[in-house]
C-alpha cells in the first residue's frame, strides 16, 4: 500500500491523483510549486519505475508542466527529482520569475514558507480539478 512520506504530507496540500502520481502543492505561496509522487511503494529513483510507469510519470509531468506554463506565465520552469532529505521518489515543478524572492538562486531554504490562504487553495483546487478531470475520465 502506498504511503506518502510524512514530511511531504506535512509541507504540502493534496490536490488529488493522476493515474500514477499524487499531485501535491507545496504550501508556500512565494512560488507556483507542485510535486508529483508516484503512488508505488519503496521507490527512491526514477529508474526504479517500470517501463509503463516511467512513461506515465513523464506524461503526467508534461501535462502538469504545460498547464503550469499557461496558468502562471513564469519565465522558467525548474523540474527536479531531489531526494537528499525526503528519499521517497517525488518530482518538483517550480515556476520561477525574474525577480522572485530567490531569483536566480535555488528556492530551497531561501526564506520561510508563506502559507496559502484558504480562499486561494480553494480557487486553485477548482481550477486544477476542472483542467485535469476531463483528461483522466473524471479523476482528480
Amino acid at each position: 500500500m502506498f504511503v506518502l512520506d510524512p514530511r511531504l504530507e506535512q509541507d504540502t496540500i493534496d490536490f488529488g491523483s493522476f493515474p500514477l502520481c499524487r499531485l501535491l502543492l507545496l504550501n508556500d505561496s512565494s512560488y507556483p510549486w507542485f510535486i508529483l509522487v508516484p503512488q508505488r511503494d519503496g521507490l527512491q529513483e526514477i529508474y526504479q519505475l517500470s517501463e509503463l510507469d516511467r512513461q506515465l510519470f513523464w506524461g503526467e509531468s508534461n501535462q502538469l508542466s504545460l498547464w503550469m506554463a499557461q496558468y502562471y506565465n513564469f519565465d522558467k520552469l525548474n523540474i527536479a527529482a531531489l531526494g537528499n532529505i525526503v528519499s521517497q521518489l517525488h518530482l518538483h515543478h517550480v515556476g520561477r520569475r525574474v525577480g522572485d524572492p530567490a531569483w536566480p538562486n535555488p528556492v530551497w531554504g531561501h526564506r520561510p514558507a508563506i502559507p496559502y490562504l484558504a480562499k486561494d487553495i480553494e480557487k486553485l483546487h477548482r481550477v486544477i480539478k476542472e483542467e485535469f478531470s476531463n483528461r483522466h475520465n473524471g479523476e482528480m
